[in-house]
C-alpha cells in the first residue's frame, strides 16, 4: 500500500507511521510516498531524522551505529535526507537523539535543503526570463496559444473537440513556466518553517 503526505514536523510525522503501525501497517519504504505492507499491530516507537551523506560507506557506518544501539533502519537512503528508525530492543534508549541540539539540528539541515532546492530552480528561472522564453501576453491573451488551424472560427462540436483536444498543450506552452517561480516559493516557505521548528526546539 502507498499513500502520499507531506510533513514538515518530525515529530507529528512519526507520530502518524507509528499510529499506520498501530493498524497494521509496517513502513517498507519512502520513495515517491510512503510504502506499508500489511502485518500485525505494533506498537512501534518509530523515530526520524534527517542526514545527507556524500559517500555509501559513511551511510553504512551510519545504519550500523543504530542498529548496534537497538534500532532498525526501515526507509531512506544517502541522498534521501529524511532517515526512518524503528526500536527493536527494548533495552535501547527510548529517543535516537541525546540532547536538544542533535534533535533541533535535524530541522536546520532540512531548512538548509530547502534553501539549496530553491537556489537550483532560481537561476533556472532567471534563464527563462532573460531569454524572452516566457510569453506575459499569454495571460491577456491566451488564444496566440493555440495553433490548430482555423480553430476559432469553428462551431458547435467541432470547435469544443479541438479547443478541448489543444487545452492542455497550450496550457504547457504558455504556462509551465510558472511551475518555477511555485517551486521557488514553496521552498523557501519550508525552509522558513524548518528554520522556526529548529529554533522553537532550541529554546525547550
Amino acid at each position: 500500500m502507498r499513500k502520499f503526505k507531506l510533513f514538515l514536523d518530525f515529530e507529528k510525522e512519526a507520530r502518524w507511521l507509528n499510529k499506520m503501525a498501530s493498524e497494521g501497517y509496517e513502513l517498507v519504504g519512502r520513495s515517491f510516498g510512503y510504502r506499508f505492507r500489511k502485518s500485525k499491530p505494533d506498537h512501534a516507537n518509530i523515530k526520524i531524522d534527517y542526514r545527507l551523506f556524500k559517500k555509501q560507506a559513511d551511510f553504512v557506518d551510519y545504519c550500523t551505529l543504530f542498529e548496534d544501539s537497538g534500532w532498525e533502519h526501515l526507509a531512506g537512503t544517502k541522498s534521501s535526507g529524511a532517515q526512518y528508525f524503528k526500536q527493536v530492543n527494548k533495552d535501547a534508549d527510548e529517543d535516537i537523539f541525546s540532547d536538544i541540539d542533535s534533535k533541533a539540528s535535524r530541522y536546520k539541515r532540512l531548512s538548509q535543503m530547502y534553501i539549496s532546492l530553491a537556489m537550483c530552480y532560481l537561476p533556472i528561472f532567471a534563464a527563462l526570463v532573460t531569454t524572452n522564453a516566457i510569453n506575459i501576453d499569454a495571460f491577456f491573451n491566451p488564444k496566440q496559444l493555440y495553433f490548430t488551424p482555423g480553430l476559432w472560427d469553428k462551431t458547435g462540436a467541432d470547435f469544443w473537440g479541438a479547443f478541448l483536444f489543444e487545452t492542455p498543450f497550450a496550457f504547457f506552452r504558455g504556462f509551465a513556466w510558472l511551475a518555477f517561480p511555485v517551486m521557488i516559493a514553496l521552498c523557501l516557505i519550508f525552509s522558513y518553517k524548518a528554520e522556526q521548528r529548529y529554533q522553537k526546539i532550541k529554546k525547550k
